[in-house]
């Protein structure tokens, strides 16, 4: 209790971002002159749920997300596109959504008043910084840290070490992360020695292994903890 400095994920956590996926894939599909069908949607979410679990667990470079998830989803079909060209159109679709999850201005805009807000994020810088400005949150936050900035993703202790050496001030004793990822922003947390609150909105079975120490099922609670 009395966290001064709160870390808040952004996609999933104050962004809806898999309404905002879901909305960008039909439109680069359609875009394309293909139809995003249930087949191409499992194959790809298949294909990218891979490859970024290459890229936090640092086997490949972010690059190689956003270049080849579509050229491998489509060579799956038998079809041979150009994989960087389709990861930009599809990047405009993402960055010109902002859904949020409930709560989330009014949280942000309070707890703001109060306390010192931060973003900490995986993903593409300039689609993040967009989304955030669109949706009206931007102007909540002290700092946004993305991993591509950083050059280390969430959970590494190097994404964690950072963030900590470029907050001013900086308590681990004062701070808690907020996040909807177990092996991302949970696990992060835990590496760092921070404490973590886990946003569970699906109510989704939690780990064996990582242990939150905070579980959320909207962010209106976070009130009670902070």
């Amino acid at each position: 209790m009395g966290y001064k400095i709160l870390l808040f994920d952004l996609d999933d956590t104050l962004l809806d971002f898999t309404a905002n996926e879901i909305d960008s894939l039909h439109k680069l599909f359609e875009q394309k002159g293909y139809s995003f069908t249930e087949e191409v949607s499992r194959i790809y979410h298949s294909v990218n749920k891979q490859l970024w679990a290459d890229y936090e667990n640092g086997k490949i470079a972010i690059s190689d997300v956003i270049n080849t998830r579509f050229s491998e989803t489509m060579a799956r079909l038998g079809e041979s596109v150009d994989g960087a060209a389709w990861d930009e159109s599809y990047r405009e679709h993402l960055s010109n959504g902002f859904q949020m999850i409930d709560g989330a201005l009014e949280v942000c805009r309070k707890l703001s008043a109060t306390h010192r807000l931060f973003i900490i994020t995986n993903g593409v810088a300039q689609t993040q910084i967009k989304r955030l400005k669109f949706s009206g949150l931007y102007d909540f936050f002290e700092d946004i840290f993305i991993s591509q900035n950083i050059g280390y993703q969430k959970p590494s202790l190097e994404f964690f070490d950072y963030v900590m050496e470029h907050i001013e001030g900086f308590n681990k004793k004062d701070a808690l992360i907020i996040g909807d990822t177990l092996n991302s922003d949970i696990k992060g947390g835990i590496l760092s020695g921070i404490d973590t609150c886990w946003m569970n909105r699906k109510a989704i079975e939690s780990s064996r292994e990582i242990h939150s120490t905070y579980t959320i099922r909207s962010l209106e609670e976070l009130y009670a903890i902070v």
